[in-house]
């Protein structure tokens, strides 16, 4: 007798090896009607996969992520069966989930066209209404690459190269006549992959690698219901609305070119908004006790082999060559800050040091994976790094918990989520070290009165790292502030201080960032806002604008007074209607528009427009100190 205990803690039993889905019609039709897959003893198993001792099961239904997920998967799988019938001679090679989708990666003698992704994704349409049913089938090795040397499947053979020896017999699904391998679990039927649609192309390299042959990518999302197909893709339009790169352009903020990959070229808006950003967390720094510091660009290859980082890290690193000695450009800043550090006899009286630099790094990304703003080469990050004893940890960590929820609210975040990040399998130092430095974390975020969620495997080669993710207005997660526990680094690079006890010992350090890459994050602001700034963070802030020539110097006279406040105006005095103006003008998403006729000059005053809105007219000097409270309200800062 099989004993099947459900998650209500009911238990079923059946007098033979049962699968999910006989569960689930046991249960009752309508159930059956919907289960993709099961839980078999918390592993996703497929609903055909027999079960054969006590276990306990949890039927997975599309109103489960893991349900959605397993939807996703199935449409991977889907584009396969549909780009075999329409373009025979395709080569099938990876179909995985991505977050909110999937994608199939495809060798073909030609790139696809739009024409084609239309026709693809119709034809996928067409088989799911013959509503089939998804077929698995327990294959041994050797007659799963029989199956794909017929079929000329030469990225499926080479896949299973790869594999295990261990490894003897593999997954196979049947669509049809089209079969994939692969771990699982499916849709049992096609009717589950209605909500689906295809959604862009790209290039891409076979095992990601840029000398490798090229292939096609299609990427596709799929979903639970039409109203959740429907809103993700009413997301996806606002989302490309809100692009950083199409504002950048439209704004005139920046601008890259294949000449400096992944290197930002910033524009005198852009640079503006920058040094908003830049001296705001200067000052930020400066109150929350921060020193501020610069170091190389290069440093020898000697210096990071001893910091860890030439072992975890070379392949990423630019590297150059002078007078027969091989250099690298940095790619963190963390190993130059224990330099300054060292520089000095450093008592317990010195620590916590709190030493910070707006450093530029540049890594090696691959250009695939460049990215606007988004994933650059060469950026800047807001780093800090705290050298502290170990008994300090908790009270900074606190400290900085408090700063980056602080700065996340000026600039209008106010999702906030925590992660934990623990030991890499690539990774320096011993396990007891990690397990002090991951617990020394826990009890840190325990102290600031957090709920955070622990990601193994995710940490920084040197130590653990909090990740704090901001949730942005399309609900997108991005991740960019970090504080990180380091052991091992000090060790490495002979950092040390005078105990109260005239003895010496290590520091503890803390990496630390709040913005992360300057670059990024700008990045991440353009699209929260739209382009449309508030008013302390705008890179121009308002615009004066004349009706007729009569007033063009009061207007030039109005810019230079607010200029004098420290505002950022510029002046729009050119021989066209003042309709005309304030629509060619609102392209550029200034906070405020400021007109001036014949009355205000008369009077002293200035017209003033917010968004389409007619707030009145005031006196420049009124004018100044009703902005001057509007940005202290917002930051809490002049």
């Amino acid at each position: 007798m099989l004993n099947i205990t459900l998650p209500d803690g009911s238990v079923r039993q059946y007098e033979s090896p049962t699968t999910v889905m006989q569960i689930a019609q046991s249960i009752g039709a309508g159930l059956a009607k919907v289960t993709v897959a099961g839980k078999v003893n918390g592993v996703l198993r497929d609903a055909c996969d027999p079960i054969t001792e006590d276990a306990t099961v949890q039927i997975i239904t599309p109103k489960d992520q893991d349900g959605v997920e397993i939807i996703r998967h199935s449409c991977a799988h889907l584009v396969g069966h549909a780009v075999k019938q329409l373009f025979p001679n395709a080569k099938m090679v990876i179909g995985p989930v991505i977050d909110e989708g999937f994608y199939y990666d495809i060798a073909t003698e030609k790139p696809f066209t739009p024409e084609d992704m239309a026709a693809i994704e119709e034809r996928m349409k067409q088989l799911i209404n013959q509503d089939y049913d998804v077929i698995k089938k327990m294959t041994p090795r050797a007659e799963v690459i029989e199956i794909f040397k017929n079929r000329g499947e030469e990225y499926k053979l080479r896949l299973i190269d790869d594999m295990a020896d261990d490894i003897t017999e593999m997954g196979m699904y049947f669509h049809q006549e089209y079969v994939d391998m692969c771990r699982g679990p499916h849709v049992p039927n096609t009717r589950f992959l209605k909500h689906f649609k295809l959604t862009k192309m790209s290039g891409a390299y076979w095992r990601g690698d840029s000398n490798n042959e090229q292939l096609q990518r299609i990427y596709g999302t799929a979903w639970a219901n039409k109203d959740e197909l429907k809103a993700y893709i009413t997301r996806i339009e606002e989302a490309e609305k809100r692009d950083h790169r199409k504002l950048g352009k439209q704004l005139d903020l920046f601008h890259l070119q294949d000449e400096a990959p992944g290197m930002v070229f910033w524009h005198p808006r852009g640079w503006a908004l920058w040094q908003v950003i830049e001296q705001h967390m200067r000052h930020e720094l400066t109150a929350a006790g921060y020193q501020e510091v610069k170091t190389p660009q290069v440093m020898d290859k000697t210096f990071w082999e001893k910091s860890g980082h030439w072992a975890n890290y070379k392949d990423n690193m630019f590297l150059t060559s002078s007078e027969k000695r091989d250099y690298a450009v940095k790619p963190m800043n963390c190993p130059g800050h224990v330099q300054i550090f060292n520089h000095a006899l450093r008592s317990y009286r010195d620590l916590p040091m709190r030493l910070a630099e707006f450093g530029s790094c540049h890594r090696n990304e691959p250009s695939g994976a460049l990215h606007g703003l988004m994933r650059v080469r060469g950026f800047v990050q807001d780093d800090a790094h705290i050298f502290c004893t170990e008994d300090q940890i908790a009270e900074e960590t606190r400290k900085f918990n408090l700063l980056v929820m602080k700065i996340y609210q000026q600039f209008g975040f106010e999702n906030v989520s925590i992660k934990l990040s623990l030991r890499p399998e690539k990774r320096a130092g011993s396990d007891e070290i990690w397990d002090k430095a991951e617990q020394g974390l826990r009890d840190a975020l325990t102290a600031c009165g957090v709920e955070w969620e622990e990601l193994p495997g995710e940490g920084a080669f040197y130590g653990p790292k909090v990740e704090y993710h901001i949730k942005d207005a399309l609900g997108r997660s991005w991740q960019c502030g970090t504080i990180q526990l380091d052991f091992v680094l000090p060790e490495r690079l002979d950092a040390e201080y005078v105990t109260e006890d005239n003895n010496k010992a290590r520091p503890v350090m803390l990496h630390r960032a709040i913005l992360g890459s300057l670059e990024r994050f700008i990045g991440i602001l353009i699209e929260e806002h739209a382009g449309s700034f508030p008013l302390w963070l705008a890179p121009v802030q308002m615009v004066v604008m004349n009706i007729s020539e009569g007033q063009a110097a009061y207007a030039a006279e109005v810019q230079a007074k607010l200029q004098a406040a420290g505002f950022r105006v510029d002046l729009d005095t050119r021989n066209e209607k003042i309709g005309y103006k304030i629509r060619d003008n609102s392209t550029m998403r200034y906070p405020y528009q400021l007109t001036v006729g014949d009355k205000e000059m008369a009077n002293g005053q200035v017209s003033i427009r917010k968004k389409a809105e007619n707030l009145g007219s005031v006196s420049v000097n009124e004018l100044i100190e009703m902005l001057k409270k509007e940005i202290a309200e917002t930051i809490g800062q002049p």
